[in-house]
């Protein structure tokens, strides 16, 4: 209901959702309609995964895929980049991981302040979790999560917002020229293993299904920015009716070039 209303009071936002859904080949009605509803699920739970106990949201994933993956990287004594998408419950995929995660890998997360800074001290709260903290997206930020990577520590990336201007490279993104972050693919550099992660919210409050996934390689002659949004492309269509399409991806940042 409250996506529903969302939906139908804001003009702005009921145009990007629907005009990036029909412009990435998702133009079915019904998937339209649950995408709306997924919307308001999304806000909703936050207040949920923020204050409860770590154990309780850990508990609310009830079902893991890949986790070797990060089994694997914590053998090796590699450090993790996780690049975790606005898809499905986005939040609960670095709760997750401080809850399960050992000592001395803990998880650092990326981290840029709301617009509406009325919740940003409920946001805080919510992400001071043992094994958990959080980065400005600023230089100061970016060293820290170049430390936690040589410490052979994770750290956690949101990689389909719009970055700065400086910050990015326009690549496609279904079918369009979205200025995509760079960052992601500097600190692949440092040898971590990057791992895609989203957790699919299950139809009538039945928890979340936390799917991990490797970065697939690049195509030939293919640039890292779009290597990125075709990882990407390939998570959200697993579950599209759960991806935050009503977010502006296609936008261009202050000072930016536009695509041709």
């Amino acid at each position: 209901m409250l996506g529903q209303a969302v939906y139908l009071l804001a003009p702005r936002y009921r145009h990007y959702l629907s005009t990036n859904l029909r412009a990435a080949g998702f133009e079915d009605a019904a998937l339209l309609r649950q995408a709306v509803a997924e919307a308001g699920k999304s806000v909703l739970e936050l207040p949920a995964v923020w204050l409860r106990p770590p154990a309780t949201v850990a508990g609310w994933v009830v079902q893991v895929s890949g986790w070797d993956l990060v089994e694997a990287a914590w053998a090796r004594r590699r450090g993790i980049i996780f690049l975790t998408p606005h898809l499905g419950c986005f939040e609960i995929t670095a709760q997750y991981y401080a809850y399960r995660a050992r000592a001395d890998a803990p998880l650092t997360v990326l981290y840029r302040s709301p617009k509406k800074k009325a919740i940003e001290p409920l946001m805080q709260a919510g992400r001071a979790r043992p094994n958990l903290r959080v980065a400005s997206a600023d230089l100061k930020g970016v060293r820290i999560l170049l430390r936690a990577l040589r410490n052979g520590e994770a750290i956690g990336i949101l990689p389909d917002q719009a970055p700065g201007v400086g910050e990015g490279e326009w690549a496609e993104f279904f079918g369009r020229p979205a200025y995509t972050m760079t960052l992601a693919g500097r600190l692949a550099g440092t040898g971590a293993e990057v791992i895609l992660a989203y957790a699919e919210r299950q139809p009538r409050g039945r928890g979340y299904h936390l799917r991990l996934s490797a970065m697939p390689a690049p195509h030939a002659g293919e640039a890292p920015a779009r290597t990125l949004n075709r990882a990407l492309e390939g998570l959200i269509r697993q579950c599209p009716t759960q991806y935050v399409w009503g977010y502006n991806r296609y936008k261009v940042p202050a000072g930016a070039r536009a695509p041709e």
